[in-house]
């Protein structure tokens, strides 16, 4: 710094104040330019993390799937994420922040194509009041690929390719966006009082109750569960990719949740997004060493996969609300999280749904909790509010898809055949294998 300093002429030193007070005598103009800017950067940088939680779902997914599976997760990682980005452009921004479509043409009147600013927008035509367009587009549309990612694990190994697309195409389009915008888009549960800063309701439960109507239509894999209903155990086919996968979500979500300030054009905005990931990291980590304890209590080793989703857990537990709590509280409400997740992975393979890489427990059950647990940690919430909000978010999206799986399924049909998912979804779907040098596993 003195090095620097002492570069710098006396006259520029001296001028810099000079500067300053131009600026601000030109009043809220530069201001509104800097606000503009940073918070576009925020969506911008909090948008590519947030799609860099694809490649941890996918890696997680593949970690988790037998080895003769996991090409076609990738496929359809891959294949989810670019439906999501076309659907959203076409269908689902417009259905999400209608503005005035609703009341001039219902739903119709809100349905149209995304269009960004024009090329080379200046400071005078452009609407400064928030962020550009773009960058608003491209950071909403990363949690509309989540909301279809969430489904596409607890489905694996059984589901056919092109019918879980459809499924995609249509949640990605109209499902998500409808029930995100009652929140989001200034729709009645926002004018009730619901409180969900990040989504774990609109986002993460809401790919829960999809997956939930999935895993129920779908039915679970072939010998998961013995005729006396016994429990049989079918192991992933790589941890490491599945540690990866989770370490990567975990670096994304704090672009999830930074982002979801909305704006970076003051001081009290930086503080509270750096408030919020040292709250969003609090609850991942307290997460996993919940489960990493509990697993070693209950069952005398520690499950590695339960301290994965333990940390996915606390993150999905925080999402509602990171900004409010003290670091203690987050700590409690991410181990809360990770504890849920023990618990609720035995429970649905009680009642037979078969959630090949847990996504229900992580996404939906401890969406609940952390929806619910916003009253206690921000006034303007209460729990009644709370939970009203996720039981119509969660009635909504369950029905629509349990209707479209069931209407799937009759149709072209939704589960691939006994022979193919014996031999692997790999060569039944795709005709290709991930690991063509190894035996089946």
């Amino acid at each position: 710094m003195n090095l620097m300093k002492s570069l710098i002429p006396a006259a520029a030193i001296v001028a810099l104040p000079q500067m300053g007070l131009a600026q601000e005598a030109a009043g809220g103009e530069t201001a509104q330019h800097t606000q503009f800017i940073l918070t576009s950067l925020l969506f911008l940088v909090g948008g590519f993390l947030v799609f860099w939680m694809a490649a941890g779902f996918a890696m997680l997914e593949a970690g988790l799937v037998r080895s003769k599976n996991v090409a076609m997760q990738l496929v359809k990682n891959m294949g989810l994420f670019s439906f999501a980005a076309i659907m959203y452009w076409l269908v689902g921004y417009g259905l999400m922040y209608p503005g005035d479509g609703w009341m001039i043409g219902g739903v119709l009147g809100a349905i149209s194509p995304a269009s960004l600013e024009a090329v080379g927008l200046d400071g005078v035509n452009a609407d400064l009041s928030y962020a550009s367009v773009g960058s608003d587009f491209f950071f909403q549309l990363m949690f509309c690929a989540t909301t279809a990612s969430i489904v596409s694990g607890t489905m694996a190994e059984r589901v056919k390719l092109w019918p879980f697309f459809l499924f995609v195409i249509v949640l990605t389009g109209i499902i998500y966006p409808i029930e995100a915008s009652w929140q989001w888009g200034g729709g009645w549960l926002s004018e009730m009082g619901f409180s969900d800063f990040a989504g774990s309701t609109l986002v993460h439960a809401a790919g829960g109750f999809a997956a939930l109507a999935g895993a129920i239509v779908l039915g679970p894999r072939i010998g998961k569960y013995n005729k006396d209903g016994k429990v049989v155990p079918i192991p992933g086919s790589n941890l490491a990719l599945a540690t990866l996968g989770t370490f990567i979500l975990w670096l994304g979500w704090f672009g999830f949740n930074g982002g979801s300030q909305l704006a970076m054009g003051t001081i009290g905005d930086i503080a509270d997004i750096s408030r919020i990931f040292a709250n969003t990291n609090m609850a991942a980590a307290a997460g996993a060493v919940a489960a990493l304890i509990l697993t070693q209590l209950m069952f005398g080793k520690v499950d590695l996969t339960m301290v994965l989703n333990g940390a996915l857990a606390g993150l999905v537990s925080i999402t509602a609300e990171p900004l409010a709590p003290s670091l203690f509280q987050s700590l409690i409400i991410g181990a809360v999280g990770g504890v849920i997740v023990v618990f609720a992975v035995p429970m649905l393979d009680r009642m037979k749904i078969d959630d090949v890489v847990g996504a229900i427990p992580v996404h939906l059950i401890a969406g609940f909790w952390g929806t619910f647990i916003v009253a206690w940690t921000n006034s303007d919430a209460s729990f009644v509010t709370q939970i009203i909000g996720f039981a119509a978010i969660g009635a909504f999206v369950f029905v629509v898809s349990y209707v479209l799986f069931s209407v799937i399924k009759a149709t072209t049909g939704l589960r691939v055949g006994e022979e193919e998912e014996i031999n692997g979804l790999d060569m039944g779907e795709l005709g290709m294998e991930a690991y063509p040098e190894f035996s089946k596993g």
